[in-house]
C-alpha cells in the first residue's frame, strides 16, 4: 500500500488557523493578565505601574490567600481519591456485567447537568431545616440526630460538603474514561494470561492496571487541574462563605477583581494559579512517565 506524503506547507496551512486561535484565546490572555498584575488598577481610573507589589501583598499581607491555596490543594487531592474507585467500578462493568455501557452512561448523567442545577439540588439536600433538608431528615429518621449539621454554614465542615458534591458530579466522568480504557485492552491478552493461570482480579492486577496507566494519568491530570480551577460550584453553593471558609483561589481572584475592584491584584492571583497548574501538571507527568517506563 502506497503511503501518501503530505508536504509540510500543506500541514502548516491547516494547523495555522487553529494554532492562532489557540494562542489568541489562551496565551495572549495569560500574558495580558501577567501585565495587569504589575499594575495598581481599579478598571476605571488610570493604571499605575507598581512592579511586583501585588505579588508581595498576595504572599505576605493577604490573610485570605494562603488559606484559599490550602483549600484548593485539598480540593485537588480529594478529587483524585475517587479515581482508583472509578477504575475498580470500570473493571467490574467491563468484565463482570453484561450491561456495562448502559450503567456507565447512567453514572455519566450528573456530568451533563448544569452546575447551577447541581448546586441548587445539593443546597436543598444540605438544607438544615426539617422542611427541605433531605440529608438531615434521613439522619433524624435513622436516629442519628447528633450527626445533623448546618452543612454549608458551619466553617469546619462546609468545604468537605463541597468536596463530596464535586466527587459525586464527576464520578461518572472519570468512570467513563477508565471504562473506555479497560474496554480497549485486547481480549487476547487476557486469554493468554488465563492459560498461564492468571484470571479474575489477578489478571486485572498484572494486566489491566499496568496497561491502564496512560488512561489513569489522563484522569489524574484532568481531576487535579480541574479542581485547582474550581469556581462555579463554590460560587453557586456558598460564594466562598461563611467568613471565607470555602474560598478557593478562583473565588478569591473573582472577589478581588470584581467586588473589590482590584484588577491588578486579581491578575496577580490569576498568574499564580496558572503557574501552580503548570507546576502540578509537570510533577504529575513526571511521576507517570516513570510508571509508564516501569511497566513498558
Amino acid at each position: 500500500m502506497k503511503v501518501l506524503k503530505v508536504p509540510a506547507r500543506t500541514i502548516a496551512v491547516f494547523v495555522l488557523p487553529c494554532l492562532l486561535l489557540y494562542v489568541c484565546l489562551v496565551f495572549v490572555p495569560i500574558l495580558v493578565s501577567f501585565g495587569t498584575s504589575l499594575l495598581n488598577w481599579d478598571g476605571i481610573t488610570t493604571a499605575k505601574f507598581t512592579g511586583l507589589s501585588n505579588f508581595r501583598d498576595m504572599f505576605w499581607n493577604d490573610p485570605v490567600f494562603w488559606p484559599s491555596v490550602r483549600r484548593t490543594l485539598l480540593y485537588a487531592v480529594a478529587s483524585m481519591l475517587e479515581i482508583p474507585l472509578c477504575l475498580f467500578f470500570a473493571i467490574l462493568l467491563s468484565r463482570y456485567l453484561r450491561k456495562g455501557n448502559t450503567l456507565a452512561s447512567i453514572y455519566f448523567t450528573p456530568v451533563i447537568l448544569s452546575v447551577v442545577i447541581i448546586g441548587q439540588l445539593w443546597k436543598t439536600i444540605y438544607n438544615p431545616t426539617s422542611m427541605g433538608g433531605m440529608l438531615n431528615g434521613v439522619l433524624i429518621a435513622l436516629g442519628l440526630d447528633s450527626w445533623t449539621h448546618n452543612w454549608l454554614t458551619e466553617p469546619k465542615i462546609a468545604m468537605f460538603s463541597l468536596y463530596f458534591v464535586s466527587l459525586w458530579q464527576y464520578f461518572g466522568y472519570h468512570l467513563l474514561i477508565q471504562y473506555t480504557g479497560v474496554q480497549n485492552i485486547p481480549d487476547e491478552i487476557y486469554e493468554a494470561a488465563k492459560i498461564d493461570g492468571a484470571e479474575g482480579f489477578k489478571a486485572d492486577r498484572y494486566i489491566t492496571m499496568p496497561l491502564i496507566v496512560p488512561i489513569f494519568k489522563i484522569s489524574i491530570v484532568l481531576a487535579f487541574i480541574g479542581s485547582l480551577q474550581a469556581f462555579d460550584l463554590v460560587m453557586v453553593m456558598t460564594a466562598g462563605g461563611p467568613a471565607h471558609a470555602t474560598d478557593v483561589i478562583s473565588t478569591h481572584m473573582y472577589n478581588s477583581s470584581f467586588l473589590s475592584l482590584k484588577y491588578g491584584y486579581g491578575s496577580a492571583i490569576a498568574t499564580f494559579l496558572v503557574l501552580l497548574c503548570l507546576v502540578c501538571t509537570a510533577i504529575i507527568n513526571s511521576i507517570f512517565n516513570k510508571l509508564e517506563k516501569k511497566y513498558s
